[in-house]
This record gives structure tokens, sequence and C-alpha cells, in this order.
């Protein structure tokens, strides 16, 4: 995100954007893992105020088809079948705490400043709570829903919001850790592991979840690249895709 005049905060152009972006990403054989960043102070502030402007006086029925622009988006980069990683380099408000919790990974800067500002306007943070209340678990967003208190990197990091809180300098590097340890992984296996986290968390464990499993792991073992790892791993070799 390059918009740093306005604190990268996102527009229905924006977020058709970042929508197509992820898509596009998705489908590439090229890429291993996909990084969302900004430039400037701020990683994100939520909705641009001039789009807010005209969302005043947007009537219901416009109200909810530009919602369901926002939660396409939020849903395309939660299911994407790449890993992502936020590189948190600012501060993160509103709207902007939906793109870090679709992401499978945050690494934030330690003075980055976080908040779920929505209640002090009369909303809510509806369309991005499937995203943060998974991220930061539902006794913290029982908190930070209501109060619309900011909250720092520390407690961020606490929460289980973001995975690492690391200072400016070290914060690409960081990122470059996470990169590495993906791309050696198998990028079949990397994609089934991100899948089977959505589809078993918070479901019962019952016969049909554990039925899932053992499918999983059987179609894993049989794969192409579940029986190369394991042949190189026996072999003491490097497997195929590094």
């Amino acid at each position: 995100m390059n918009r740093p005049e306005v604190r990268n905060a996102f527009n229905d152009e924006v977020i058709a954007e970042l929508t197509q972006a992820f898509v596009d990403l998705a489908e590439r054989d090229d890429v291993r893992a996909i990084v969302l960043a900004a430039e400037g102070p701020a990683f994100c502030a939520g909705a641009d105020l001039n789009w807010m402007r005209r969302m005043a006086d947007y009537t219901r029925a416009e109200n909810l088809a530009d919602a369901g622009k926002l939660a396409e988006m939020l849903r395309v980069i939660y299911a994407c079948p790449k890993p992502t990683v936020a590189r948190v380099q600012g501060d993160v408000f509103a709207g902007g705490m939906g793109l870090v919790a679709a992401c499978d990974m945050a690494v934030s800067v330690d003075t980055a400043t976080y908040c779920l500002s929505e209640v002090k306007l009369g909303l809510i943070p509806a369309t991005i709570s499937p995203y943060v209340i998974r991220a930061m678990g539902t006794r913290a967003a029982h908190r930070y829903f209501l109060t619309a208190e900011r909250f720092s990197a520390a407690e961020a990091l606490r929460i289980g919001f973001v995975h690492e809180v690391v200072a400016a300098d070290a914060l690409d590097a960081k990122v470059d850790e996470l990169l590495k340890a993906l791309v050696s992984a198998s990028p079949n296996a990397v994609r089934a592991c991100k899948a089977l986290v959505q589809d078993v968390a918070n479901r019962e464990i019952d016969a049909a979840l554990i039925e899932r499993t053992v499918e999983g792991i059987a179609d894993i073992r049989a794969s192409a690249e579940g029986k190369e790892g394991v042949q190189a791993f026996l072999q003491k070799r490097k497997p195929s895709w590094l």
C-alpha cells in the first residue's frame, strides 16, 4: 500500500486493487508467499475520509453493496492459497485491523499502535470481525471492540494478534526469516496446511472431523510432493522443490 499521505486508508478503488492483486498472485506458480506491506508512518488507518463522506449519504442497498466489496477483499486475502505475511511498519486502525488479521502471519514494529475505533463513530467493526476475533480471541475482542482503546504492539503480541514485535531496523530481517521458512517447505504441503487450519479451527472434534483429517494425511502421503519429501528425508538429500 502506497498512500502515505492518507495513512494508507482504503477506499473503493484500493479495495478493488488489493482484491485483484491477491487473486492474481494466488494463481501464479512462481509465487511462494505474499507480503502485505505499506509505505509511510501508518500501515493502514482504515477507511479513507473522502470515501466515508460519500458513504454518509448512501442508502441501505448502497451500503450493502459497498460493504460486500470490503468483505470480499478480506475473504480473498484470508482464503488465498499462498501463505501471507503482514509487515506492519506503523499504526493500524479500524479496517486496517482486518487486513492484518486476514493474513496468516503478522510482524510488527514495536512502536505501532492498534485500535478498533468504530464505536467512537457510532459504528461497529462488523465486516472485519470474523478475522479479527479469530486473530485476537473472543475475550480480547470483548474489550477492544467495546472500548475503542488504543493498544501497543506489545499488547497485540500478548493477545496473539501479531506473532512478532521487533525494532524498526529489524523488521525486514524478521519478515525474511519467515519467508525463508515458508519457501523451504513443500508448496503443496504449505497450501494444504493453511486449508487444514481454517477447516479444523473451532470445529467440534467428532467422527466427521476425524475422518476428514484421516483423509487429509492419506491424500498428502499419496501426492507427488508427499512422496518426494519422505524419500528425500530417508535418502538424506534435498527435496526437489528446493
